[in-house]
């Protein structure tokens, strides 16, 4: 995901860098009243005794009839193969003391933190050094430690702040870690557990936004006060330096800093809503908001230039006016003397169906990866004599392309580089030299040489024309029989690109079968004006799109409806929902990933309060009116027939919260209609916490599609 966008996967700019998770669990909103004609409202106790009778006892029924096919051992054991090969190449991060590496495989189930040398890292053996052990650490302490990243204090960044989460949910507590004695700091930073972000000030400073207190955390379940913890004091003599509004999403702290490690400006930014920010300095004569759009953010500082990416066109000045998706700059030196009067510039600016996919900086070079018709591309620019020269970085075409990692002391990045059928290559690149080399690449997990690719169109309701990628066998017969996956997301901004993926070819496409990823609008394949015109009043356009892209796989004779399996999680299980209850006739499958299904009572479950600028807000009767024709909990009616879904959540998705699932699974037995409901007793929003978890998910899946559209 890139750093600059929000999803319903996170809240990146409420969490902090720290990539740590959200606001405290004991305090996530708790389920309102629930309709008197709500049978199953009890379900929204997430821990109460009965419901979790009632999902061991689901999870037992759908255990026992999935794994007692044959072909469930063998998905497991082949996903599980894939999952932990040691040759799959291992991301990396680069700081100043080497490149570092978070490892899952059979030997360690939760993981370890480990580093190497950039000369190691590019033989075909790297030699690593195991900085942290998080299987040894959760043994020590009697937990199911799941590692959530580090924020590191520059510009030595020898000091670390640690992120754990028990059992893989949001909440986690923040401890301080020493890279350099691979050991936690005895008397050290130590948050207990909540959901929380942490930023460095500097070497005995923190910022620090969790709850404080009864009435400090908003009604999606996150922290507005920001305060700052000095080493040695304890949580409550923490000083508060911000309080954004308990009608905010949340409120998080930050640091402003260039690549050399200084500071330049300390702050805020109030998430208003989960698409719109306020950007506050703190200011010696007081604090300053920055005369930002709201779909704005700050991304970083080179060449003495403060970075900022635009969500929405803006008309900075009288004359100035930069389009949606707009990259722009500002003079440090002149922002840091007064933000407000300082004049932008224009860095970059998409072309027709380009969008920005993602920035980052070198040492002193801006990196912008960008979709160009949903293919790839990245360009190095550096900023000299008051204009911006750009330089194509020469990456394979027609491919997806991320920035996977960069220095901010030098001038090396390093590139992912995939697509459907080839598998992953790492690319090494030296802008100081001009060097751009291949360095790793995963050997094929499957077998490749009978399927191609096609990129093609279904028409839309409203006669918009929407992609979609479709990997096929390449001798397919063109008589509806082929079993296909449809997966969707449709949300957030969030683009849908080609990518290998060893296991899904492995169990499903070396059977004969086809895959399909439809670009829908809600996405962010073509930039924000692809996700703001199917957002809120226009959301069904998303689930149009997607029933037309089912119809136009029906219409080609690619597949038919009985060969047809619906796949989408979080807001795209919810887009599975609404394509079960408004044309279940297109399907015959249907796997339900930690959806959203109750959309009249979202805001009150889990952290659904934070996407109300998705969906809208259902308290308000004008946008219930929106929401109420397409929540799929409602429309699961008697009289109907749908296609036995398969609905997978996790206890400890303290985001998207077990309840949807649970209810839904709940109303279609109450209707007599067969389904299969597991519940992962951890594993958070990922419904997995280790690569075994992920093994059994996806042997599930696959063997219930098998089931029902091969068989």
């Amino acid at each position: 995901m890139g750093a600059r966008r929000f999803l319903l996967a996170g809240l990146l700019a409420v969490t902090g860098a720290a990539g740590s998770g959200q606001a405290p669990q004991a305090t996530a909103p708790s389920a309102a009243a629930a309709p008197a004609d709500d049978p199953f409202a009890w379900l929204e106790e997430i821990r109460g005794e009965r419901a979790l009778a009632w999902a061991r006892n689901e999870n037992a029924r759908t255990l026992g009839e999935l794994q007692a096919d044959p072909r469930y051992q063998a998905n497991y054991d082949r996903a599980l193969q894939i999952l932990q090969a040691r040759d799959r190449i291992p991301a990396v991060s680069m700081r100043p003391d080497g490149l570092y590496n978070f490892w899952q495989d059979a030997e360690h189930v939760q993981g370890i933190l480990r580093r190497t040398t950039l000369e190691s890292y590019r033989t075909d053996d790297p030699q690593w050094e195991t900085v942290l052990d998080v299987d040894a650490l959760s043994r020590a302490e009697g937990k199911t430690w799941v590692y959530q990243g580090m924020q590191c204090l520059p510009p030595e960044e020898r000091y670390c702040l640690v992120s754990l989460s028990d059992g893989g949910r949001d909440a986690n507590v923040v401890r301080e870690f020493d890279l350099r004695e691979r050991r936690f700091v005895n008397g050290g930073f130590s948050l207990p557990e909540g959901k929380q972000g942490v930023t460095w000030e500097d070497a005995d400073t923190i910022l620090v936004e969790r709850e404080w207190g009864p009435g400090t955390m908003t009604q999606s379940g996150y922290p507005f006060v920001v305060k700052r913890l000095h080493r040695g004091q304890s949580l409550d003599q923490a000083v508060e330096v911000f309080r954004g509004t308990p009608d905010d999403v949340g409120t998080s702290g930050f640091v402003l800093r260039d690549s050399d490690g200084r500071a330049h400006g300390t702050g805020a930014v109030r998430n208003l809503d989960i698409f719109h920010r306020q950007w506050v300095f703190f200011r010696p004569g007081g604090n300053v908001v920055l005369n930002l759009p709201g779909r704005a953010s700050l991304a970083g500082i080179v060449d003495g230039r403060l970075l900022v990416t635009l969500d929405e066109a803006w008309d900075a000045a009288p004359g100035l006016h930069f389009a949606t998706d707009s990259v722009i700059s500002y003079d440090l030196a002149l922002w840091e003397r007064d933000p407000n009067a300082a004049r932008p510039s224009l860095v970059w600016a998409p072309g027709p169906r380009q969008t920005l996919s993602g920035v980052g900086t070198t040492h002193s070079k801006l990196i912008v990866d960008i979709l160009d018709n949903v293919r790839g591309r990245a360009f190095a620019m550096e900023h000299a004599n008051g204009a911006w020269r750009t330089t194509e970085i020469a990456l394979p075409r027609n491919a997806t392309i991320g920035l996977s990692a960069a220095s901010d002391r030098t001038e090396q990045a390093m590139f992912s580089v995939t697509d459907y059928l080839t598998p992953n290559s790492l690319y090494y690149w030296d802008g100081a030299t001009g060097q751009l080399e291949r360095i790793k690449t995963t050997p094929a997990r499957f077998d490749a040489s009978h399927h191609v690719v096609e990129q093609l169109e279904a028409v839309s309701r409203d006669g918009t024309r929407i992609p979609y990628f479709l990997i096929r066998p390449r001798d397919m017969r063109r008589d509806g029989s082929t079993p296909t996956l449809l997966y969707g997301y449709g949300g957030f901004q969030v683009s849908q690109v080609p990518a290998y993926s060893g296991t899904m070819g492995r169990l499903w496409l070396e059977q004969g079968n086809a895959y399909v990823v439809a670009n829908l609008r809600g996405g962010g394949e073509f930039g924000p004006d692809w996700h703001q015109t199917a957002q809120l009043a226009h959301k069904q356009r998303t689930w149009d799109d997607y029933q037309a892209v089912a119809e136009d796989l029906v219409r080609r004779h690619i597949t038919s409806p009985r060969r047809l399996g619906a796949v989408g999680g979080s807001q795209g299980g919810l887009l599975v929902g609404t394509a079960i209850t408004q044309r279940p006739d297109l399907f015959h499958a249907a796997i339900i990933q930690v959806p959203l299904f109750d959309m009249l009572r979202y805001h009150l479950i889990g952290a659904g309060a934070s996407w109300i600028g998705e969906y809208g807000d259902p308290r308000i009767p004008a946008q219930r009116a929106w929401i109420a024709p397409y929540s799929p909990y409602q429309h699961l009616t008697a009289g109907r027939t749908y296609p036995m879904p398969f609905i997978e959540t996790s206890t400890a998705d303290d985001r998207v919260s077990p309840a949807h699932g649970r209810k839904a699974a709940a109303r279609l037995a109450q209707l007599g209609v067969p389904y299969y409901y597991y519940e992962n007793m951890e594993g958070g929003h990922a419904a997995a916490a280790n690569l075994q978890e992920t093994a059994r998910r996806l042997a599930l899946e696959y063997t219930y599609a098998t089931r029902r559209l091969v068989d």
